[in-house]
């Protein structure tokens, strides 16, 4: 159910950065600016970009580091379980 989400997630964040850039293409074509304002204009965006996927790269490694210990935690405690449930075992036998 997880991938379910995390899926939908990503879909979602794709769909955001095609629009952004179809709007940003837009906006150059429909408003045009001299070369250099140009310039200017896509490299501050391109600096913007670059700054929220590291965000997003960064977010989302902590979240698989939450995961991933959460899930290293549920299997230790499955297998203190098991083997105090195998030593009840062997006791009662």
């Amino acid at each position: 159910m997880s991938n379910d989400t995390n899926s939908g997630a990503g879909t979602v964040m794709l769909a955001f950065f095609v629009g952004a850039l179809t709007g940003a293409a837009a906006a150059l074509l429909f408003a045009p600016a001299s070369g250099e304002e140009t310039r200017e204009y896509l490299g501050q965006k391109t600096r913007e970009g670059r700054a929220r996927a590291r965000e997003a790269v960064d977010q989302g490694r902590e979240m698989y580091e939450r995961q991933r210990e959460t899930l290293s935690s549920a299997v230790e405690h499955g297998r203190e379980a098991f083997q105090q449930a195998r030593e009840r075992g062997d006791q009662q036998a």
